[in-house]
């Protein structure tokens, strides 16, 4: 009599267990990474929103010459013919125009390319900087530790704007800093955040390098007689793209915001350039009687700032060992 245990019990007796359907494939560290993130909706709309901003950002000479009104450009006819004062949205000035008669839709669409030029060029320059100290001070120890902790400490010691606000107040003048190497404007307020930013990555790095260096992969690179920046560069650094990657989308925003801060007190971007910082504080006197010249740039600077901070605490969830 025939059953059908039969072929499971064939199949068992040559070695191959009951019921596989199929070999097991592994997974790469991106790909757990992207099932983890792509379950979080709330980043991926923040990682959507970005990427628009983006592409809205590096459009903006060809948006605003087809509605033809460059962000510099005046129209004074504009302005209320009784009182001169700015008037709102239109159809043909979609966000209304300011107390000179200028777009401010194509303000803050300029605008959106000076805070993501500032945010990406000063996070990348801090986090580098701050990644090489880290990892300097962690796996040489003794004097090159001893220096770049009592450096950072110092450093963090000041208020982060009041510090910002006298960097950037003494080289936006002139002919700038560093005999003219930094010119008043985007490349001051460059400098300025990576100034006070790159203690915070650093004393990371310093952190989880203390740690991986007593590894034994480390020893092993050792024993195969790798020298110090082979092992730094090739073994510790890929086990540090977690971390750098989570701090680097955290800080972002904070930089959007240092750099509209110091626009807003006016060491920032040099008028006329766009800067949402700088629309702001234009805009504080007349809040009143010109509502859209305060609402448009401060709602692009919140929902930007938002969407950085979303975009990174699914970032941190998705690479979380632990995440389920």
């Amino acid at each position: 009599m025939t059953t059908t245990a039969e072929p499971a019990f064939e199949a068992w007796s040559e070695g191959a267990p009951p019921h596989v359907g199929g070999s097991i494939a592994g997974k790469t560290p991106f790909q757990l990474f992207w099932e983890r993130f792509r379950e979080d909706r709330v980043a991926l709309a923040a990682l959507g929103f970005i990427v628009l901003e983006i592409a809205l950002a590096l459009l903006a000479p060809w948006i605003v010459k087809l509605l033809g009104h460059p962000p510099n450009a005046q129209y004074p006819e504009t302005l209320d013919p009784t009182y001169g004062t700015p008037t709102g949205p239109s159809r043909d000035f979609l966000f209304g125009v300011d107390t000179v008669g200028r777009d401010v839709f194509a303000r803050v669409l300029y605008g959106a390319r000076v805070s993501l030029q500032v945010a990406l060029v000063a996070t990348a320059l801090s986090v580098g900087l701050g990644v090489v100290a880290g990892m300097l001070a962690g796996f040489h120890r003794g004097a090159t530790d001893t220096v770049i902790s009592r450096v950072i400490d110092v450093t963090l010691a000041f208020p982060i704007l009041l510090l910002a606000l006298g960097i950037a107040s003494s080289c936006s003048l002139g002919n700038g800093c560093a005999g003219g190497l930094i010119k008043p404007g985007l490349s001051t307020v460059i400098v300025a955040i990576v100034v006070v930013n790159w203690t915070y990555i650093g004393r990371i790095i310093r952190g989880q390098v203390l740690s991986l260096r007593e590894k034994e992969f480390v020893e092993a690179a050792r024993a195969a007689g790798a020298g110090s920046t082979t092992i730094m560069f090739r073994e510790l650094l890929p086990n540090l793209v977690a971390p750098i990657v989570v701090y680097s989308t955290l800080v972002i925003p904070q930089n959007i915001l240092l750099e509209a801060a110091l626009s807003y007190l006016g060491v920032g971007i040099n008028p006329p350039q766009a800067s949402w910082g700088e629309m702001l504080a234009e805009a504080t006197p007349i809040f009143a009687t010109a509502w859209w010249f305060f609402l448009f740039p401060g709602l692009a600077l919140l929902l930007t700032v938002l969407a950085f901070n979303l975009l990174g605490d699914g970032i941190r969830d998705a690479l979380d060992p632990k995440a389920a």
